[in-house]
């Protein structure tokens, strides 16, 4: 039987829940927001656009199938924090190498259980995600208070920058590719580049604060922008280089990328009350009418009303009519919202990076 300590999680309106501590013993914080999904938590963990949060399951029962070395989404837990209401202590799956809580003792991570995680997302859904604090060793309200207080906020903040790649790498699985691809890395999960791969392109991934002369030189047949945390906006020198690249080359972004696109060409974007995030959001095809069930993990979005008039929305979100996917025709640039790699989720949405291919093609023969 595990020996629990116990633990506080402290939110920066007041509110307080007193667990038992999960993976390492310590203190974290970050923005606190909640993910829908009953599966997928190491892939949750591991995807840079949870950078500086701390995410809660809805779900009740987290760890049931464990974790282990082949449901990564980069070299580490991004995550700053776990919530859960109860974790399973025998895991059981045969692809699992260890326990949730091991893997999350191993990479450092405090966590919190025996919470009631239901409250607390319905807490965020009605005032929003927030800053808070996990700890197993602080339990003096007054000084979590002061201490929650001093967290930066989610907007305005640049995270791509801080978890991005520090140099180019060139990936390829094929001798004669059919296509290169040039993907800026604002915090890039590893199964994007892996469907890319497997469609037979070579994937050239630089860092984000890559230039556009430099992207170019490389003469790549499309242009990839990746997904990635925080705030949109404050990626200033990504949205400068890809509005010298509009045009250029046929360019195809996903979550952040689809922001930075959609900012570059001239809309604006805004903060969420508490975002999406969760493999089971409702999306419908604006162009063919279909709905899609598809995965998602994002705290902005794309205002609808700032979009230039050359710039079509194809897909929005059906539980609240956000943006899920723009095109320009003009210039041969699209993007979406949701992760259409999904990885956790459906595969609903795999057919937009066939679209990518079918421009790539397309602008190859004129």
């Amino acid at each position: 039987m595990q020996n629990l300590k116990k633990a506080i999680l402290y939110l920066e309106d007041g509110l307080f829940f007193i667990g038992k501590s999960l993976g390492s013993l310590g203190e974290t914080s970050g923005e606190v927001c909640f993910n829908t999904g009953m599966t997928g938590y190491q892939e949750i963990l591991t995807d840079p656009s949870y950078a500086k949060q701390m995410i809660v399951m809805s779900s009740p029962h987290i760890g049931n199938y464990g974790t282990n070395n082949k449901d990564v989404e980069s070299e580490k837990i991004f995550s700053s924090g776990f919530i859960i209401k109860s974790e399973s202590l025998a895991p059981s799956n045969w692809r699992s190498k260890s326990s949730l809580n091991d893997f999350l003792s191993i990479n450092g991570i405090v966590g919190i259980q025996d919470i009631d995680t239901r409250a607390l997302t319905i807490h965020i859904r009605k005032n929003g995600a927030m800053r808070g604090i996990i700890s197993t060793k602080d339990f003096s309200v007054d000084s979590l208070k002061k201490k929650v207080s001093d967290i930066p906020s989610m907007e305005g903040r640049d995270l791509a920058i801080e978890v991005t790649r520090k140099e180019k790498k060139v990936l390829c699985n094929v001798e004669n590719p059919l296509f290169k691809v040039a993907a800026i890395d604002f915090g890039m999960k590893n199964n994007i580049y892996d469907i890319l791969l497997s469609k037979g392109a070579e994937v050239e991934i630089f860092p984000a604060n890559s230039g556009y002369q430099e992207i170019l030189s490389s003469n790549p047949d499309g242009i990839f922008l990746s997904n990635g945390p925080g705030d949109p906006a404050a990626v200033s020198y990504g949205i400068k280089t890809v509005k010298k690249l509009l045009g250029k080359k046929p360019i195809f972004g996903i979550c952040l990328g689809h922001q930075i696109l959609a900012l570059a060409l001239g809309a604006t974007t805004f903060k969420m009350k508490f975002g999406h995030r969760g493999i089971n959001q409702p999306v419908k095809n604006l162009i063919t009418n279909n709905i899609e069930i598809t995965s998602q993990n994002h705290g902005f979005a794309v205002d609808k009303d700032s979009l230039p008039n050359n710039v079509e929305v194809t897909h929005k979100h059906l539980n609240d009519n956000t943006v899920a996917g723009i095109r320009c025709n003009e210039i041969s640039a699209y993007s979406v919202q949701y992760h259409p790699e999904a990885s956790p989720g459906p595969h609903d949405s795999r057919y937009v990076f066939k679209e990518f291919f079918n421009m790539m093609e397309q602008n190859a023969k004129a």
